[in-house]
């Protein structure tokens, strides 16, 4: 039984709890994380969801992504959900995440790291993960564009977001 801490719209924990797969109630916010993770010939690791998952199955998806469990912080979140569906150990305490979006029930934060590591090195979470790829810019955008690619609405700025250090391009 997965439980989430609970927000309100100024992402402050209120002390209630959510179990996964109940109805949240208008007003309850919860926390997800995504990693995006660059390898140094600047191409993106990205993960395609198992047929069977509830939300974008089969779908290619970001490097990692899950929601926060209670007492999580988002840097914990998103160690914890690289290493779960990938196997692999990410350090993020020098790190911010890089930007943060509200949907309709809650914040997403989005984490951009750069690491070395090869497909090879990956331990698929099977339950979740398919499989996992590094692809390039244009790469992205021809998944994106065949609809095989979960369409954030930020995928064609994803690989200038990655070396972004203010809000203009």
């Amino acid at each position: 039984m997965e439980k989430w801490d609970l927000y309100d719209n100024q992402r402050q924990v209120t002390g209630k709890t959510h179990i996964r797969g109940g109805k949240m109630q208008p007003g309850e916010l919860h926390l997800v994380v995504h990693v995006c993770i660059f390898n140094a010939e600047n191409q993106l690791l990205i993960q395609k969801r198992q047929k069977d998952k509830e939300s974008w199955s089969g779908y290619w998806d970001l490097s990692a992504a899950g929601s926060a469990l209670k007492g999580e912080t988002s840097q914990q979140a998103a160690e914890r959900e690289v290493h779960e569906e990938l196997g692999i150990t990410i350090d993020l305490s020098n790190e911010r995440a890089k930007f943060s979006f509200h949907f309709d029930n809650g914040f997403d934060d989005y984490w951009f790291i750069t690491k070395n590591i090869q497909p090879s090195d990956l331990i698929l979470q099977q339950e979740e993960v398919a499989d996992a790829r590094f692809v390039t810019k244009e790469e992205l955008e021809n998944l994106s564009a065949t609809g095989e690619m979960i369409p954030y609405f930020f995928l064609d700025k994803l690989f200038d977001l990655k070396n972004a250090t203010s809000s203009h391009f």
